[in-house]
C-alpha cells in the first residue's frame, strides 16, 4: 500500500463527486485539514471514516487502499496484501503495547510501591542494627511482594495489551 497513492485516489474520488474538500469535511466530522492530510498521503483516514467513504462513492475499502478501481480478479489478491500493509502499520505493536501498559500500571501504583519497599527496607536495616533476625524477614517479605506485585502488573498489562478489553 503506498500512502500517497491512496491520498491522490482519495482527491481523485471527491473531485469526480464534486465536492470541495471543506464540503467533504463537513460530510465526515472532519475539518479541511484533516482531508487535506489524508489526500495529500500524510496519513490514512481512521477505519470508520473508510468505511463512510466506501459508502459515499460506491466502492469498497480495499479498492480506497488500492489507490484504484479493481477488477474481480485483483480483488482477493489486493485484499491480502492490503490487510497485511494496514496490520503493519497499525498504530502500536503489542512489544509497544505491553511496554505501555507496564508504565502506566508503575505510575498508578507507584505510591503503594514505595512505600512498600520503604517498609521492607526499614525491616532489613533493624533487623541488623537489633540482630535479632528482623532482616532475613524483609528479604522473604520482599522477594514475595516483588513477585505479587509483578504479576498484579502483568495481569494488568493482559487485560489492555492483548484483548484491549480491560476489566470487561
Amino acid at each position: 500500500m503506498d500512502i500517497k497513492v491512496v491520498g491522490a485516489y482519495l482527491a481523485q474520488l471527491r473531485k469526480e463527486n464534486n465536492l470541495t474538500q471543506e464540503q467533504l469535511g463537513e460530510k465526515l466530522g472532519v475539518t479541511n485539514k484533516t482531508i487535506s492530510r489524508w489526500e495529500t498521503g500524510t496519513y490514512l483516514p481512521p477505519v470508520d471514516i473508510l468505511e463512510k467513504l466506501s459508502d459515499m462513492y460506491g466502492i469498497t475499502i480495499n479498492e480506497i487502499i488500492s489507490g484504484r478501481k479493481l477488477t474481480e480478479t485483483e480483488y482477493k489478491k489486493e485484499a491480502e496484501k492490503n490487510i497485511k500493509s494496514v496490520l503493519n502499520r497499525s498504530t502500536f505493536t503489542l512489544q509497544e503495547k505491553i511496554e505501555f501498559f507496564k508504565k502506566k500500571w508503575k505510575k498508578e501504583n507507584a505510591v503503594t510501591l514505595i512505600l512498600s519497599y520503604i517498609v521492607i527496607i526499614c525491616l532489613v536495616v533493624a533487623g541488623f542494627i537489633l540482630d535479632n533476625g528482623l532482616q532475613l524477614v524483609g528479604i522473604v517479605v520482599a522477594s514475595v511482594w516483588t513477585i505479587v506485585q509483578y504479576n498484579r502488573m502483568m495481569s494488568y498489562v493482559e487485560q489492555f495489551a492483548y484483548d484491549g478489553r480491560g476489566s470487561e
